[in-house]
C-alpha cells in the first residue's frame, strides 16, 4: 500500500506537537520536611559508591539543574528504545496509528516522572536516599526481600536485551563487510572477546564516559533514521534500499482506532519499563544545589521531557518506515548496505558495550543481596563465580531469544511495571497514612496507579506470551 508523503509530513508534525506538550511541570510536592543534613553511601548507577548529603528543605549537593537534566537523561534513555516500532505493530499496521502511539508514550512518560518523583518526596520525608531504604522505612525491612528480586530482574532483562542487541547488530556489521556469522557464533565470541572481561573489572569509573558516547549515539540513530525516513529510501516502489532491506515495509488499514485493541497494551508495557531511572531518585535529589522539590520538580520535567520526544520521534520514523514489518530491534529492518545506518549499527554497540558492565553490576548485586550474602564475604573469588554464571545464563537466553520487543514487553509488563508504578504508589501511600492522610486526592490517584499497574502487568505478560 503506497502511502502519500503528504500523509506521513502531516502525521509527523502531530506527534512533534503532541510530544512537545509532554514538557509541563509535574504535580508539585505538598509535603515537605525539615529533616536534618548527614551523609550516606549509595551505588551510583549501580557501580561506585560515594558520599552524598542527605536532602533537607534546601541545601543538597552541588549539582546545577542543567547538569542534573543531562546526566537523568542519560540515565532514561537507552537503546531499548529500538524495539518501541514494534509495539506499535503489534497493533497497528497504518500511517495514523503513530498518532495513538505517540499519545501512549507521552502519558505513560508523564506517569513515570510523577512516579520518579513520588519517591523522591518519601526519600525527603523519611530521610533516605535509595529506593530499598524509602521501602523500608515506609512499607516496612520484612518485605525488603522484594525489592532485592525485582531489581535483580529488571536488571537481568536488561542484560539479556543488551546481549541480544549485540548478537544482532554484530552479526549485521560482519554483513556488511561481506563476513557471514550466526547470530550464536558473533554473540558467544563478542561475550567472551569484549563482555566477559568487562564484567570482571572491579572498577568502573573508567566506563564513565561511554554514557555520553550512549546518548549521542543515541541522537545520531534517531536522526539517520528521520533521514532514510524522509528521503523515501525504503518507500515503495522505488526506494534506493528497498531491495536490499532485511525486512520490507508492509502497511495495512488497521490505524488510529486500532489502539482501542488489547494488544496496545503490548506498547505500554514497553513503556513502563522504557523510563526507568527511578532507583536513583533520590540520589538525584539529594545531589541538586538548593534541593527544594519546586526545583527537583523542573529536572523531572525537562528529562522526562526529553525523553517523551525522542523516544515519539523514534517510535513514529521507525513504525513509519516499515509499518507492520517493523522489527523487535528496528535496525535490524535496515540494509546492511546502507552506510548510514551500518554506522548506527555501530554507534548502539558501543553504547550498549560500555552500559552493559555497569547494569551487569546491578545485576550481580541485587543477585547476592536476594541471598543475603554480607559485604565482608564478596571477595574477588565469589565475585567472579556470580560474574561466570550470570553470563552464561544471559548469553544461553540471548541465543534462544530472538524477539527483542518480546523481552521488552515481559520485562515491562512484569517488574517494570511494580518499580516504576506499583512500589511507588505503595511507599507513597503507606507514608499518607502515617502522616493521617490516607483520603487525600493525591493518595486515590496514587491508587489508581498502583491499579492501573497491576491490571497493565497481567494482561500485558499475556498477551506478549500470546504474541510469541
Amino acid at each position: 500500500m503506497k502511502i502519500p508523503p503528504s500523509q506521513h509530513l502531516f502525521l509527523l508534525l502531530s506527534l512533534l506537537v503532541v510530544s512537545s506538550s509532554a514538557l509541563v511541570t509535574p504535580t508539585t510536592s505538598i509535603a515537605k520536611s525539615s529533616s536534618p543534613t548527614i551523609s550516606t553511601r549509595l551505588h551510583a548507577d549501580s557501580s561506585a559508591a560515594a558520599e552524598i548529603p542527605r536532602g533537607g528543605q534546601s541545601g543538597g549537593g552541588t549539582a546545577s539543574i542543567p547538569s542534573e537534566v543531562f546526566n537523568l537523561i542519560k540515565s532514561i534513555v537507552g537503546a531499548g528504545v529500538l524495539s518501541l516500532p514494534a509495539g506499535v505493530a503489534a497493533f497497528g499496521n497504518a500511517p495514523s496509528a503513530v498518532l495513538p502511539a505517540t499519545a501512549l508514550i507521552a502519558l505513560m512518560g508523564i506517569i513515570s516522572a510523577y512516579t520518579f518523583g513520588l519517591i523522591g518526596r518519601v526519600n525527603r520525608a523519611t530521610n533516605t536516599v535509595s529506593y530499598s531504604d524509602a521501602w523500608d522505612e515506609t512499607v516496612g525491612k520484612k518485605s525488603s526481600f522484594i525489592i532485592a528480586f525485582s531489581c535483580f530482574i529488571d536488571c537481568f532483562f536488561g542484560n539479556l536485551s543488551y546481549s541480544m542487541i549485540l548478537a544482532d547488530t554484530m552479526v549485521n556489521l560482519l554483513a556488511s563487510v561481506g563476513i557471514a556469522v550466526s547470530r550464536t557464533q558473533s554473540l558467544l565470541g563478542f561475550t567472551g572477546i569484549v563482555l566477559l572481561p568487562l564484567c570482571l573489572m572491579k572498577n568502573l569509573a573508567s566506563l564513565a564516559p561511554f554514557s555520553l558516547v550512549g546518548i549521542t549515539g543515541m541522537l545520531y540513530t534517531t536522526f539517520a533514521m528521520v533521514m532514510r525516513y524522509v528521503s523515501g529510501a525504503y518507500a515503495a516502489p522505488n526506494g534506493k534500499f528497498l531491495a536490499t532491506a532485511l525486512t520490507a515495509p508492509v502497511f495495512g488499514a488497521a490505524g488510529a482506532k486500532a489502539v482501542f485493541s488489547a494488544k496496545s497494551l503490548i506498547l505500554t508495557c514497553m513503556l513502563s519499563n522504557a523510563y526507568i531511572a527511578h532507583f536513583n531518585a533520590g540520589k538525584y535529589l539529594a545531589e541538586l544545589k538548593d534541593n527544594t522539590l519546586g526545583r527537583f520538580n523542573q529536572v523531572i520535567a525537562w528529562s522526562f521531557g526529553a525523553a517523551i520526544t525522542l523516544y515519539s520521534i523514534i517510535t513514529a520514523v521507525g513504525f513509519l518506515t516499515f509499518g507492520a514489518a517493523s522489527n523487535g530491534l528496528i535496525l535490524n529492518n535496515y540494509s546492511n548496505k546502507d552506510l548510514i545506518m551500518s554506522f548506527s549499527r555501530i554507534a548502539v554497540a558501543i553504547s550498549v558495550t560500555g552500559s552493559y558492565p555497569l547494569l551487569f553490576d546491578g545485576t550481580r548485586d541485587g543477585l547476592l543481596d536476594l541471598f543475603k550474602v554480607p559485604k565482608e564475604k564478596r571477595d574477588n573469588a565469589l565475585l567472579n563465580k556470580y560474574t561466570f554464571g550470570i553470563l552464561a545464563l544471559t548469553t544461553f537466553a540471548a541465543s534462544k531469544l530472538t524477539d527483542l520487543g518480546l523481552v521488552a514487553s515481559i520485562g515491562g509488563a512484569t517488574f517494570g511495571t511494580a518499580l516504576v508504578f506499583i512500589y511507588p504508589a505503595i511507599m507513597f501511600l503507606k507514608l499518607q497514612a502515617k502522616r493521617g492522610k490516607k483520603g487525600s486526592i493525591e493518595s486515590n490517584i496514587c491508587k489508581l496507579i498502583a491499579i492501573l499497574g497491576v491490571v497493565m502487568g497481567a494482561i500485558g505478560t499475556k498477551l506478549a506470551f500470546n504474541d510469541a
